[in-house]
């Protein structure tokens, strides 16, 4: 790489998407961020909320796998400490990735397929991309 990796929070509904389909968009998106070419930025709350959805029995996924999956982000990633968001969102529980992107700092991104989940008048200056939009931006480079 020639300049910083992207800096990016990946909603869950992101990561779901990438476990199911392989050859997708978010699947493309996970794929930069496991071969370094884009880092991850978390908190404790988004690795919970990871743990919980990946392992409902639903999507199937192997729970060896999950857990290997969220060490390994854990290791190549950045622990951010987030403050509470000062406005509100239209579904509170997606306040943890906005809080987290604002905290990480000005090169990051939060990546999220409920682009509606963070209106522009409440995202305090974050950026808030579709996988699309920024694998786009990512390949353009």
């Amino acid at each position: 790489m020639s300049k910083l990796a992207d800096l990016l929070v990946v909603d869950t509904n992101v990561m779901v998407s990438a476990l199911m389909k392989a050859e997708s968009v978010p699947a493309a998106v996970l794929r930069c961020v496991l071969s370094g070419d884009a880092l991850i930025a978390y908190d404790a709350r988004i690795l919970l909320e990871y743990r919980d959805v990946l392992s409902r029995p639903r999507f199937g996924f192997s729970a060896v796998l999950t857990d290997q999956l969220l060490r390994y982000l854990v290791d190549i990633g950045v622990a951010v400490v987030a403050a509470p968001l000062t406005v509100s969102l239209p579904d509170p529980d997606h306040a943890k990735f906005l809080e987290v992107c604002l905290a990480a700092g000005a090169r990051a991104q939060l990546i999220t397929g409920n682009i509606r989940h963070f209106p522009l008048a409440s995202r305090q200056g974050a950026t808030v991309l579709t996988p699309r939009e920024w694998l786009d931006r990512w390949q353009g480079q």
